[in-house]
């Protein structure tokens, strides 16, 4: 008897690790919980480039340079990085502000880019919104560093698969300070 198989490739949601504001900071409970994923997306104020050699071998990095990144860090990462990833059109820069009240011109860039997600980091503040007025899904994932105001070190987990976002999560890393 002759068979024939067909092998179907089935392809797996791409699996994202966003952080931001890590000040030169990374902890290994952070460290952790980016093991798991497939690319990591690091939203500016990245503060030492000895953060990101601590980040796991092996996967994707997409950062951006933030306000208080010198200019070694300014060589290495981009102030916007504007890309696709399964289907979904991502646009990312440290200060963006948030909806409605976005930074100058990031509006427009949203619209012009037809960004789909648009990251930003700088408020320390875990945010995730649908924006109606720019059609664009608003994700700021908060601070995983120790500086600032904030008083949970956050991050956000995601996935991409086919043109949509699913099985978003927010991480409590701990308190600042802790």
């Amino acid at each position: 008897m002759n068979r024939k198989f067909t092998w179907f490739r089935f392809k797996m949601p791409r699996k994202i690790g966003l952080i931001s504001d890590s000040h030169s900071y990374i902890d290994h409970k952070t460290l952790s919980f980016l093991q798991e994923v497939d690319e990591i997306w690091h939203a500016g104020d990245i503060g030492s480039i000895a953060v990101m050699d601590a980040l796991p071998k092996g996967k994707v990095v997409r950062a951006v340079y933030g306000n208080i990144d010198d200019a070694a860090m300014q060589q290495e990462y981009p102030e916007w990085q504007e890309f696709e990833l399964e289907g979904v059109n991502v646009l990312m820069t440290h200060i963006g502000g948030k909806p409605p009240r976005y930074s100058k011109g990031v509006k427009q860039r949203i619209r012009e880019f037809g960004a789909q997600l648009f990251i930003c980091g700088h408020s320390h503040i875990c945010k995730v919104e649908f924006d109606p007025g720019t059609n664009c899904l608003y994700m700021n994932s908060g601070a995983i560093g120790q500086q600032g105001f904030h008083h949970m070190r956050t991050m956000l987990l995601f996935d991409l698969d086919k043109g949509k976002i699913q099985n978003l999560r927010v991480v409590e890393l701990g308190k600042r300070g802790q």
